[in-house]
């Protein structure tokens, strides 16, 4: 399983048209994506941030409870991800296709749950968040070619989707934040 999360990361960081091509011929097999993939990532992305909390002086419970909320959170939302994607859909001429919307929210952010490594150290975290960017790309690719968009509506589907992903999130984190204090 190791080998496979770790192949699946360097192919979609390295050649990711290529990778989205696989993805699309296989099962959307929720269970088994969350559990093989966006699990570990998710909880690899919260532990370093957790640690470079720590370096910040954020304490251990509030570390902890930090921690526990990112990984709820991140894995809830790649599950709201696929609702805004399939919900988007024909709106970009896209096929409504859940399955295939799940894939692109459970793989899109994958270059920025890897490149948190750097939240580790807090002063290299801008780092992390310029590599994280890449993901936005990642998406980008794989919107037409998973969910069958046409090509010229590919920048104007992956940017609602982000947009809609940022005002959801602004809301969570506004509704969220007082559980960590």
């Amino acid at each position: 399983m190791t080998e496979d999360l770790i192949g699946r990361v360097r192919r979609l960081l390295v050649s990711p048209v290529t990778e989205w091509d696989a993805i699309d011929g296989e099962p959307a097999n929720m269970g088994d994506i969350y559990k093989g993939y966006v699990i570990p990532l998710v909880v690899f992305a919260a532990v370093c941030s957790g640690i470079g909390g720590l370096w910040l002086g954020a304490g251990i419970l509030l570390t902890i409870r930090s921690i526990i909320l990112s990984v709820i959170l991140g894995l809830a939302g790649v599950y709201l991800i696929a609702l805004i994607i399939d919900g988007l859909a024909t709106t970009f001429g896209a096929q409504k296709n859940f399955g295939q919307a799940f894939k692109v929210a459970a793989y899109a952010p994958t270059a920025g749950w890897v490149a948190s490594v750097f939240n580790i150290i807090p002063f290299l975290a801008i780092i992390g968040l310029i590599a994280g960017l890449y993901s936005l790309y990642l998406m980008y690719l794989g919107l037409p070619k998973l969910m069958r968009s046409p090509a010229d509506k590919a920048v104007m589907y992956t940017v609602t989707v982000i947009a809609c992903v940022f005002v959801v999130a602004v809301v969570a984190v506004v509704l969220l934040l007082p559980l960590l204090y």
